[in-house]
């Protein structure tokens, strides 16, 4: 039985790490967290998992007037999607989106460079896939992540969240083999409300969560 609101992202990764454990997912798992909120969750199920943790950025276009409202998403610099329906009824024209794209591909490769100091992303061919964020509230950077990693040949994408609308889960079915979710509360205004504690994770903290995977692989090498 899920409790809510969450404590934190780290008590909601260890809940969720629990439940895919459950799933008895093949050893050559590999865990891709969203920054920068996905990423303490993210931890917490590569740590239960033994699994290698890597980040796929994934930037949110925003329209410009109001850039909290997503027009589409970007991830890897190439993959992308745009919300159409929405770009019509508010009469965006080509060189607005242009424009956010552009800035938006400027700040995702700054989180790249910064994120991997200088290695490579894991290689996904064949392998089993887990996308993790915070929460889905539409879905669409989430559908945006999951286009990118497909696009890397693995043999299965699931995406595992601690708590999402049904509406995302149902948005991802023809993009994912599964959505693993822990709780889908409705009424259901923004993923911060279903946490406590839903501070801000800043560059600096993605960092050292990554050097914490990474040190954790190393160990289990050994």
């Amino acid at each position: 039985m899920i409790h809510l609101p969450f404590t934190d992202r780290t008590e909601a990764g260890r809940l969720l790490a629990v439940k895919l454990a459950s799933l008895k997912l093949p050893a050559n798992v590999v865990i891709l967290a969203l920054p920068r909120g996905g990423l303490p969750v993210g931890l917490e199920v590569a740590k239960k998992l033994g699994a290698p943790l890597d980040v796929v950025v994934v930037r949110k276009l925003g329209v410009p007037w109001q850039p909290e409202l997503a027009m589409g998403a970007i991830a890897g610099g190439s993959i992308q999607t745009l919300d159409q329906d929405l770009i019509r009824a508010l009469n965006i024209s080509h060189d607005e989106i242009n424009t956010v794209i552009a800035r938006e591909k400027v700040e995702l490769e700054r989180r790249e460079r910064l994120y991997r100091k200088g290695r490579p992303a894991l290689d996904l061919r064949g392998r089993t896939v887990v996308l993790v964020d915070d929460g889905l509230a539409t879905g669409s950077t989430m559908m945006v992540a999951a286009r990118h990693a497909r696009s890397h040949a693995p043999e299965r994408i699931l995406v595992a969240v601690p708590v999402a609308t049904d509406q995302a889960c149902l948005r991802l079915q023809g993009e994912v083999d599964d959505c693993i979710c822990l709780a889908s509360p409705q009424p259901f205004e923004a993923v911060g409300e279903w946490y406590i504690d839903f501070s801000q994770v800043d560059d600096s903290k993605v960092q050292h969560l990554l050097e914490e995977a990474r040190k954790g692989a190393e160990v289990r090498t050994l």
